[in-house]
């Protein structure tokens, strides 16, 4: 490190301070700081999770202890208070910390529990980017953009692209507790580098969108069934720029949405069908990682989790592993599904259009089309009047 003003000697200016532990600011920090809280709460019994390596789970007889940790923001959770109370009393021992009660808020996330179960939203977050577009007076609308529409790159450059995509990058976190806005925020991601004056005109409907429902969120029901089904679907070449297709996949643990997703494929599909095979597959990735974190925190997934397409063509391509004209050009990683099938633990069905929940995810739908799949998603606005 080079030393701090006033400590450089005249003819050692070439001189560098060697250190002897990590300092804050520094590019290796957070690894540092990571490895030494890890070294230290596995120490305590702790099992670090293979699904996400922040995640750590300790089984003590009939007790359960979970521990999530990010940066050095920690939450902890468990079905014995004791337990909970030692692991804090022992990280308190060995880190300074300031313990703030109950889960209400968490990187920008609001939590309210009940014994119903659990609703998460980002109300402040949504309200800060409303006032910040300077949009609080502005009319609210339906939907967060047009239904059908596409946006080019052939139209007059926008004067300041860093507010469009300081906007777009607030968007992007703000998905994370809203799925319905996750589609027109895709397409707007797409255009950070040269942002046009129609791309800003759309951010900024997604804004007055949020305004009609800034305290939208989701509601995890305490009484769940734990089984994992999904959703998926794509728009066959609906980026009019390359003419790739749009994956889109909405995944359930029970009652309650736990993980989608909306993005552009890799390559240009030659048919609807194989677009959506291609969703598939990217689906099925999802509900094996899923799988494998929920068997770390105690949930074993024996039975089959049901995988669900509106296309029969793609169905009939995952269930028989035929190679022919129309398939062998395919990537092989996209036969994944193939061996997820066969091995039983993924079933695909067919459903039909209308029940076609990643239906959101994939093109701008119209205000009736719209309201009733977020409904049914499960995106629901716990400050609202009933």
């Amino acid at each position: 490190m080079s030393p701090p003003p006033g400590l450089r000697r005249q003819g050692e200016e070439h001189l560098v301070c060697r250190l002897h532990k990590s300092l804050y600011g520094l590019k290796q920090a957070s690894r540092q700081w990571f490895s030494r809280f890890s070294e230290v709460i596995r120490s305590a019994g702790f099992v670090q999770s293979r699904a996400d390596y922040s995640l750590f789970t300790r089984r003590q007889g009939k007790s359960f202890t979970v521990l999530l940790i990010y940066v050095d923001d920690i939450l902890i959770t468990g079905n014995d208070p004791v337990s909970i109370a030692d692991v804090k009393k022992f990280l308190h021992k060995t880190f300074r910390l300031k313990d703030l009660g109950n889960l209400k808020y968490f990187l920008g996330i609001e939590v309210s529990a009940s014994k119903r179960g659990i609703f998460i939203c980002q109300r402040k977050y949504a309200l800060e980017i409303i006032k910040d577009a300077g949009l609080l007076g502005a009319a609210p609308v339906d939907t967060p953009m047009e239904r059908g529409l596409k946006l080019s790159d052939k139209i007059e450059l926008l004067k300041d692209p860093e507010k469009y995509r300081r906007l777009v990058g607030r968007l992007i976190y703000l998905t994370v507790s809203r799925p319905d806005i996750t589609y027109p925020v895709h397409i707007l991601s797409r255009f950070m580098h040269q942002p046009r004056k129609a791309h800003w005109e759309t951010a900024l409907r997604v804004v007055r969108y949020l305004k009609s429902a800034p305290g939208q969120g989701l509601f995890f029901s305490s009484n769940s069934d734990l089984r994992l089904r999904a959703f998926c679907d794509s728009d066959w070449a609906g980026c009019p720029l390359t003419r790739r297709s749009t994956t889109g996949y909405c995944v359930f643990l029970g009652p309650s949405l736990i993980s989608w997703k909306s993005k552009r494929q890799k390559t240009v599909s030659l048919s609807s069908a194989e677009a959506e095979y291609r969703a598939m597959t990217g689906a099925c990735c999802e509900l094996t990682w899923l799988r494998y974190l929920l068997q770390d925190l105690g949930i074993l997934h024996q039975e089959t989790t049901l995988l669900y397409c509106d296309n029969k063509a793609a169905l009939h391509i995952a269930a028989n592993p035929v190679f022919h004209e129309r398939t062998r050009h395919i990537e092989m990683d996209c036969h994944y599904i193939r061996d997820k099938i066969q091995d039983g633990s993924v079933e695909t069905q067919f459903v039909s259009s209308g029940n076609q929940l990643a239906d959101v995810l994939t093109k701008a739908l119209g205000k009736e089309d719209f309201e009733l799949m977020i409904r049914k998603l499960g995106v629901q606005d716990i400050h609202s009047p009933t």
